[in-house]
């Protein structure tokens, strides 16, 4: 329960962890109580860090889809940089899209992950709120998504592997934005990624905001952290055009179903990645470490295909993508 990744270290708390807190804070007084007096509280201690266990268990083995979205938002979840800082020691960031400027909402750059060269591009929110309104809050502006293509084809000319970071609300939806091309910065991302002659791995860290996720998210394996959600559109959004009413977002996302075991079902993504005990924010190193490994052996497992067989396996999966229900109406239906 190291503070320097606990939830409570400025403030925050998801209403349904207020017993887990509750806890924590126990076994700190407790703790501290130990210190200052030289008193045992050992067994004290260690029976309620069972508890602790177990409920943080119970909780996260039992979260419905907009207790997810909150933990996917949650202010001390590791962003992409935080990630990079641990896994790419060597990142070497490239700026600029070549025509306008450098979007600060997707970091693109080259290192190793593990033992692996890879080209790097990363969707970041910010922390703190200088970084955070430097990075538009992860919301990228279409210069963004023209540097990501810059460097993606960087890869492809030097053959190494794109790695895809994926954790935004979505693209700035800014009139700006719209007089410099979102829609056409995206729809070429899409069709350059659907046939880029090198291997692509895409990973969503924490939001998958419709198509500012997508516009980096076309790749020959597609992932989820297991707490992160990919949708459409967020709930909010979602309830404010079905009910015209915001607070039934936790309806829209049980309707929307953007979590990673949904998706998986759906057949929208290929693989899932665990979390800590708790959620990502509660051990940065460990999520960190699950991410890592994943890459490494996805990156690994793809190397040895040809890249016209690649790029078959990816054209076929994206045209296979989702899964389609069929219902057959009675007579009597369709004249109704």
């Amino acid at each position: 329960m190291a503070k320097r990744n606990g939830m409570r270290e400025n403030g925050f708390q998801l209403p349904f962890e207020v017993p887990i807190l509750r806890l924590e804070k126990q076994i700190e007084q407790l703790e501290g109580a130990a210190d200052d007096t030289n008193r045992d509280y050992a067994s004290e201690i260690r029976e309620l860090r069972t508890q602790y266990i177990s409920l943080l268990r119970k909780t996260y083995s039992s979260l419905s889809a907009w207790e997810i979205v909150q933990v996917a938002r949650h202010p001390n979840r590791p962003l992409a940089l935080d990630y990079i800082e641990r896994i790419v020691p060597s990142f070497a960031e490239l700026h600029g899209d070549r025509r306008s400027s450098d979007d600060r909402a997707i970091r693109c750059g080259i290192g190793r992950i593990g033992s692996e060269r890879v080209v790097l591009i990363a969707q970041q929110k910010g922390r703190g709120t200088k970084e955070k309104i430097t990075c538009n809050f992860g919301y990228a502006h279409p210069e963004g998504y023209r540097k990501a293509l810059r460097v993606m084809k960087l890869g492809e000319k030097f053959k190494l592997p794109v790695v895809c970071l994926i954790d935004t609300p979505a693209a700035f939806p800014g009139v700006d934005a719209e007089e410099h091309g979102i829609a056409e910065a995206i729809a070429r991302n899409l069709l350059e990624m659907s046939r880029l002659r090198t291997s692509v791995i895409v990973v969503v860290i924490g939001e998958g905001g419709s198509g500012g996720a997508l516009g980096i998210a076309i790749g020959d394996r597609i992932a989820m952290m297991e707490h992160s959600f990919y949708s459409v559109i967020p709930p909010e959004g979602c309830a404010a055009i079905l009910w015209r009413d915001g607070e039934k977002a936790p309806e829209a996302a049980h309707a929307l179903k953007p979590t990673s075991r949904e998706m998986k079902k759906l057949d929208l993504i290929d693989d899932i990645i665990p979390e800590p005990l708790g959620g990502a924010h509660r051990n940065w190193s460990e999520a960190a470490t699950n991410l890592e490994r994943y890459i490494v052996r996805t990156l690994r497992s793809l190397k040895p295909v040809p890249i016209d067989k690649l790029l078959r396996h990816r054209y076929e999966r994206w045209r296979r993508m989702g899964k389609v229900i069929h219902l057959e109406l009675q007579p009597d239906q369709t004249q109704k």
